[in-house]
C-alpha cells in the first residue's frame, strides 16, 4: 500500500496501464486527472487522508461514514430529496423570500427615473421638455445602494461567523424596517440617496446569508432549485413592483411614488418570524464545533420517515470529514484565506461568474422601462412592457429548473450567453436610424425583453448556484461576499455611470445603440466562461474540494470520476490501526 505523499512533493502520474485496483490496496496517487481505461479519476492526496486521521479519534469509521452519506447524495433521485426534505424546502424558501422584499424595492429605485410623478417632483427639465432625474443623482442613488450593499455584506461577514446566518438575517429585518422611512419620508434627492445607502446596507446582508443558507441545508439533487430560487425571488418582487407603478402611474401626487415605499414594510415582521423559528445550517455548527445542535438540525430539516439515525450519523460523519479536509488544506477563514493556495482560483470563479451577469447586457434589461422610453415607446406602454418583462423572467427562471440537470450549469450559462450577445446586436442595429421607426422601436423593445428571458433562463439563476457551490464550506460566506461585492463594485465605478449616460437623452443619449457597447462586454466574458468555468453538477461538496485540491482543469471537472471517499485514504487508515495497535497495553492486546 503506497505511504502519502511528502507535502510539497511531486507525485508521479499512473497510466492505465500501471493502475491497480485500490481495493487490492495496491499503489495509487492523487495526481490530477489519471488516465484510465474509461476516462479520468482522482481521489484525495494520501497526504492530507494522513493529517485528518491524526485528528480524528476513528479514521476507518468516519471515512466509510462519510463515504455512505456521500454515495447517498449522489444518487438520491429528485422524488426521494422532495419527498423526505419538504421542511429544508419550506425553511430555505422562507428565509430566501427577503430577497423578494429586495426585489422590490430595488426595482422601485429603478423604476422612478422613468416614474411621471417621481420626476416631476425631482427631476429638471430636459431639453425635448420631459423632465428628467439627471443623470448625476441617478448615478448617485444607484452607487449609494452599491455602496450600502458592499458596507452590509461585510458586516454580515463579521455577524455571520459569530452569531450565524440566522440571527445576521434577523438583524438585518429589523434594521431594513426603519431605513424604508429615509426614503417614504424624502423631501429631496439627497435625504432620498441616503435611505438608499441605509436600506443597501440591509439588502447587501439578505444577498449573502440566504445563498449560503440554501446551499447548506439541502441534498445534491435540491441544490440547484433552492439556490436558483433566489433569482425567482428578485424576480416576484420586481413583478409586484411592476404591477404596483403601473396601477397608481395615474396618480400625480406624491402618494403616486410613496405608496410603492410604504408596502414594502409588509415584509419584515412575517419572514423575521419565519426566520426565527428556522434551524441553523448544520455546516456552519459542525464549523463552530457545535456537533450536537447539527444533528439537531439536520432532524429538522427532514422527515423523521425518510431520514433514519443512521443517515443522520452518516451526514454527520460527511460534514466532519469535509471540514477536515478542507482545514488540512487551508486552516485559515478570513478574507485574507480566500485569495491563497487553491481557494484563489475559487475566489476567481465565484467574483468573474456574477461580474459576467452584470457585465453580460442584462444593464439594458435593468433599466427596461427608461430603454424602452427613450427608444420611442409611450410611458404606459413602457410600464406594461416592464410588467411583461418580469413574467416572462419568472417563466425563464422556473424553466431553467427543468433544463439545469439534463444539460449541467456551463452549457447553460455559455448557450445563454451566446443568445444574449445576438439579441443585443440586433437591438443596436435597430438604434442606427435616427430617429427609429415605430417598427425599429417595437423590434428594440421586444430584443430586450428576450434579451431579460433569457438572462434569467440562464446567468441570471444559475449564478447563484455556482457562487454557493464552488467555494469551500469554510470560506463560503466570505466568498460569496467577496463576489457580491465584486459585482458591487463593477456597478459602482462602470455599469452604473455608464448605462444611465447611455439612455438619458441628456447626456450622451445613444438610444437603442449602447446594446453595442455590452455585446462587446458580453464576448468577453462569455470567453471567460468558456475556458475558465468548471462544471459542478451532481457534485457533493467533498467531491468538489478534492477536484479543486487535485487542480483539475475546469474542461476536465465534468469527466473526471471520484469512485469514492475512501480511495487514497487506506494508507492513513492502516497508520491509525497501527498507532492504536502500538499504544495499546498488553492487558488489552491480549
Amino acid at each position: 500500500m503506497a505511504q502519502p505523499a511528502a507535502a510539497g512533493s511531486e507525485e508521479e502520474k499512473i497510466t492505465p496501464e500501471t493502475r491497480q485496483d485500490v481495493g487490492n490496496g495496491e499503489d495509487r496517487d492523487s495526481e490530477k486527472g489519471l488516465g484510465r481505461g474509461d476516462g479520468q479519476y482522482t481521489q484525495i492526496d494520501p497526504a492530507i487522508a494522513s493529517r485528518i486521521a491524526e485528528n480524528v479519534d476513528d479514521f476507518m469509521t468516519l471515512v466509510n461514514e462519510a463515504n455512505d452519506a456521500n454515495e447517498r447524495e449522489r444518487d438520491m433521485k429528485l422524488s426521494h430529496a422532495f419527498k423526505v426534505y419538504p421542511k429544508a424546502i419550506a425553511w430555505s424558501m422562507i428565509l430566501s423570500s427577503c430577497l423578494i422584499m429586495e426585489g422590490f424595492g430595488t426595482a422601485v429605485v429603478g423604476s422612478y427615473v422613468s416614474y411621471p410623478p417621481f420626476r416631476d417632483k425631482f427631476g429638471t427639465e430636459a431639453p425635448n421638455g420631459d423632465y428628467q432625474i439627471p443623470a448625476s443623482w441617478q448615478n448617485g442613488i444607484a452607487g449609494a445602494t452599491n455602496v450600502g450593499e458592499i458596507i452590509g455584506l461585510q458586516i454580515a461577514g463579521v455577524l455571520c461567523e459569530r452569531w450565524g446566518y440566522r440571527w445576521t438575517i434577523l438583524t438585518a429585518l429589523v434594521g431594513v424596517t426603519g431605513f424604508i422611512f429615509f426614503p417614504f419620508f424624502s423631501e429631496s434627492l439627497a435625504v432620498f440617496l441616503v435611505g438608499e445607502l441605509f436600506q443597501g446596507m440591509a439588502w447587501g446582508v439578505f444577498q449573502t446569508m440566504t445563498v449560503a443558507y440554501a446551499a447548506e441545508v439541502c441534498p445534491v439533487p435540491l441544490r440547484h432549485y433552492l439556490t436558483s430560487y433566489i433569482n425567482l425571488c428578485w424576480i416576484i418582487g420586481q413583478f409586484i413592483s411592476s404591477g404596483v407603478l403601473y396601477g397608481l402611474q395615474g396618480r400625480q401626487d406624491e402618494w403616486g411614488y410613496k405608496i410603492p415605499f410604504s408596502l414594502q414594510w409588509v415584509w419584515p415582521i412575517p419572514i423575521g418570524i419565519g426566520t426565527y423559528l428556522a434551524p441553523e445550517s448544520p455546516w456552519w455548527c459542525v464549523r463552530h464545533n457545535d456537533r450536537e445542535r447539527a444533528e439537531a438540525s439536520l432532524k429538522r430539516l427532514a422527515r423523521s420517515s425518510g431520514f433514519s439515525q443512521r443517515d443522520a450519523d452518516a451526514a454527520m460523519a460527511l460534514m466532519i470529514y469535509t471540514d477536515e479536509m478542507e482545514k488540512q488544506v487551508s486552516e485559515g477563514t478570513r478574507y485574507w484565506d480566500c485569495f491563497r493556495g487553491i481557494d484563489l482560483r475559487r475566489t476567481e470563479i465565484v467574483c468573474f461568474i456574477w461580474l459576467a451577469q452584470t457585465m453580460s447586457g442584462t444593464a439594458v434589461g435593468g433599466l427596461s422601462t427608461y430603454f424602452y422610453q427613450q427608444a420611442g415607446i409611450s410611458d404606459s406602454d413602457s410600464f406594461k412592457l416592464g410588467w411583461g418583462q418580469n413574467a416572462l423572467n419568472f417563466v425563464g427562471t422556473v424553466a431553467s429548473w427543468f433544463i439545469l440537470n439534463r444539460i449541467g450549469r456551463k452549457t447553460l450559462v455559455l448557450g445563454g450567453m451566446i443568445a444574449m450577445f445576438i439579441f443585443l446586436l440586433i437591438t443596436g442595429f435597430m438604434g442606427i436610424h435616427e430617429p427609429p421607426s415605430a417598427a425599429e422601436s417595437w423590434t428594440a423593445g421586444t430584443m430586450v425583453l428576450l434579451l431579460s428571458t433569457t438572462a434569467n433562463f440562464s446567468i441570471g439563476p444559475v449564478v447563484y448556484t455556482i457562487v454557493s457551490e464552488v467555494p469551500s464550506t469554510r470560506l463560503r460566506a466570505k466568498s460569496i461576499i467577496l463576489a457580491r461585492n465584486a459585482y458591487n463594485a463593477i456597478n459602482i465605478a462602470f455599469v452604473n455611470v455608464v448605462s444611465y449616460r447611455q439612455l438619458n437623452p441628456a447626456e450622451w443619449n445613444w438610444g437603442p445603440k449602447a446594446a453595442f457597447f455590452w455585446a462587446g462586454t458580453n464576448a468577453i466574458f462569455t470567453a471567460w466562461i468558456f475556458f475558465r468555468l468548471p462544471e459542478t453538477q451532481g457534485r457533493t461538496y467533498a467531491e468538489l474540494d478534492i477536484l479543486f485540491e487535485n487542480r483539475v482543469p475546469a474542461r476536465k471537472f465534468a469527466s473526471t470520476k471520484i469512485e469514492t471517499l475512501v480511495e487514497g485514504t487506506e494508507s492513513a487508515q492502516k497508520e491509525q490501526a497501527n498507532r492504536i495497535a502500538s499504544n495499546a497495553t498488553p492487558a488489552e492486546v491480549s
